[in-house]
């Protein structure tokens, strides 16, 4: 790869991420992706969610939802986790995951401690809806971007 012309001083450099504190934070998911588990023998599906306000704004998430797994009690856990998705942003019934996108919940993270050369990561532990003391949960739709004729997600405007 040819790198004439790349200039390290016009660009942010990489930082490392030390894992956001244990708490609350109000996203989006910004992608979701079926892939194949480690032995091939079912599929998940990855969710990439970003915070969308305070202090960690920008930072991502990812969660992975056992959706096609041989293992019974796994794709409980994952759909115990898909329904608390769906009833925080008012999706009762997907028919695609394109349909959790761009819609704000709240997420409950927690640190995961470092243990043998993993280093201290996130990990999701819980959802509820963006305005939990509210009567009815927040949607932003997709389409709104679209009428507007912008391709920056309502979320980041």
């Amino acid at each position: 790869m040819d790198l004439n012309g790349f200039n390290a001083m016009a660009v942010e450099p990489q930082t490392s991420y030390e894992p956001m504190p244990a708490d609350w934070y109000k996203c989006v998911i910004t992608q979701t992706e079926e892939k194949p588990n480690k032995k091939q023998t079912g599929t998940y599906l990855q969710l990439d969610i970003e915070v969308i306000e305070g202090n960690f704004a920008g930072r991502k998430i990812f969660e992975r939802l056992n959706l096609n797994n041989p293992n019974s009690v796994a794709v409980e856990i994952a759909q115990r986790a898909l329904s608390s998705i769906c009833r925080a942003i008012d999706v009762p019934n997907p028919k695609n995951s394109s349909e959790l996108l761009d819609k704000p919940l709240m997420v409950k993270v927690a640190v995961k401690p470092a243990y043998g050369e993993y280093s201290a990561s996130n990990e999701v532990k819980g959802y509820d809806a963006a305005g939990a003391t509210a009567s009815a949960p927040v949607e932003i739709p997709v389409a709104a971007a679209a009428a507007n004729g912008s391709a920056t997600p309502p979320w980041k405007r």
